[in-house]
């Protein structure tokens, strides 16, 4: 699912948008029972950025792609703090869809994710910690090198240490190598790691 912050603009007919377009009848659209209606208020509610937590309460039920795509289309073009701390709650959905939408929506608010891309890496979950190195892979931000470095010199998490590593062969520059062989120190007996940080070293060496 393919995210711009560019508006979207889907066909609508008079009855789709029936409801009142002041905030109080939008919220009241978006748990219309038409996805045509919904997927409307959705985009008519970027008009009011206080909507962030009530677009987000949607987001967690929503069962609709369509509809889906234009809430976080609309949470990334808010882009507050309510509409980021949403987009982290959907890291920890089960439903896959979602979680992949959110993480590409992420990649779009670089200076909203970074405050709280510290805490992320230091979920108690390591299944989020990894969606947030998927995350730094297209953040452009200055720090994304120093994150990944502290990944793989204090997370203790095999497949977390592995999709950092993975990245930093894309992005390290001199800065990382002690931690790289640092890592393969502490991996010794991981072929992966081994594999995937001499791949990184010989980029890196390579310029």
């Amino acid at each position: 699912m393919a995210l711009t912050k560019a508006a979207l603009q889907p066909t609508t007919t008079d009855d789709e948008r029936q409801h009142s377009r002041d905030q109080a009848g939008l919220l009241l659209a978006l748990a219309d029972p038409s996805s045509l209606v919904r997927r409307w208020a959705a985009r008519d509610l970027l008009a009011y950025p206080n909507a962030s937590a009530a677009l987000v309460e949607r987001l967690l039920i929503e069962t609709e792609p369509s509809v889906i795509e234009v809430i976080l289309t609309t949470l990334t073009r808010i882009g507050d703090e309510c509409a980021v701390v949403g987009l982290i709650r959907c890291l920890r959905t089960e439903n896959a869809m979602l979680r992949n939408a959110a993480i590409e929506a992420m990649k779009l608010l670089p200076d909203e994710v970074a405050p709280l891309m510290g805490r992320l890496l230091n979920d108690a979950d390591p299944d989020v910690r990894i969606f947030a190195v998927d995350v730094l892979e297209s953040l452009r931000h200055p720090q994304v090198e120093s994150w990944l470095i502290r990944v793989i010199t204090e997370d203790a998490h095999l497949n977390v240490c592995g999709a950092a590593v993975d990245l930093l062969g894309e992005v390290g520059s001199e800065c990382a190598r002690p931690a790289l062989l640092a890592l393969k120190q502490r991996f010794i007996d991981e072929p992966y790691i081994q594999f995937a940080a001499d791949l990184a070293l010989t980029r890196i060496a390579a310029g």
